[in-house]
């Protein structure tokens, strides 16, 4: 299969493979296409994959003692599931298409090889790691330290800067699903959406926002 060989859109890790192992990834991989709501993996299912996300946007979300947490949001291009499924032989958490999505299902034991084999291919994904962990302490220090407000100043901030690339996007989430990412409740985060319209930093048309001062936005983020 040339799939892999010609995609567009694959990692910089798979940037460093040579002909015969993209041939041979195109072998061990599985093409699926999801659309918004679709579970791609489930926590406590068994894990067999790596998942490769070519397109779209997903929510990481784990079950806890008294409700679900959402954990990160990712955008394609990005690998998911690599901790949990070389870590443990069961899924530890579960993602779900937030938009339609495009991805790959990599048989682990070809995916083990690469990085065994091709130090390059394993340097690229040993940093993706690092980053993902990185990004995990921050949200942990800011779920912790920041008030409500700059956690979801923070979070449309992260959309329009991160995630959309623009300052007019299509919220992905529900106002539920908002707390869950913010640690906050659905009544809480509705008031500072709310109060962060009246107050002319945004503007909220259904689930369109438009940011309209984004400096004290990014202040209200910073200060917390």
């Amino acid at each position: 299969m040339e799939i892999c060989k010609f995609c567009s859109k694959r990692s910089s890790a798979a940037k460093h493979l040579g002909n015969d192992e993209l041939e041979k990834l195109g072998h061990s991989c599985v093409e699926v296409s999801f659309e918004k709501g679709d579970i791609i993996f489930k926590q406590n299912a068994l894990s067999s994959n790596i998942i490769y996300v070519r397109e779209g946007l997903v929510k990481i979300h784990m079950a806890g003692p008294e409700r679900e947490q959402i954990l990160k949001i990712a955008k394609g291009p990005s690998y998911l599931g690599i901790p949990t499924t070389i870590g443990d032989k069961v899924n530890n958490y579960s993602a779900t298409a937030l938009t339609k999505t495009e991805v790959c299902f990599i048989d682990i034991h070809i995916f083990k090889d690469f990085i065994s084999t091709n130090s390059e291919f394993a340097y690229e994904i040993i940093v993706n790691l690092c980053k993902n962990e990185l990004g995990h302490f921050h949200r942990c220090v800011n779920q912790l330290q920041k008030q409500s407000s700059g956690r979801v100043a923070e979070t449309l901030l992260f959309f329009a800067d991160e995630i959309f690339k623009t300052d007019t996007f299509d919220l992905p989430l529900s106002r539920h699903e908002l707390g869950d990412l913010t640690g906050n409740s659905r009544e809480n985060v509705s008031r500072i959406l709310s109060d962060f319209n009246n107050e002319g930093l945004i503007n909220i048309s259904g689930k369109s926002i438009q940011i309209l001062n984004k400096e004290k936005l990014f202040m209200i983020s910073r200060n917390g």
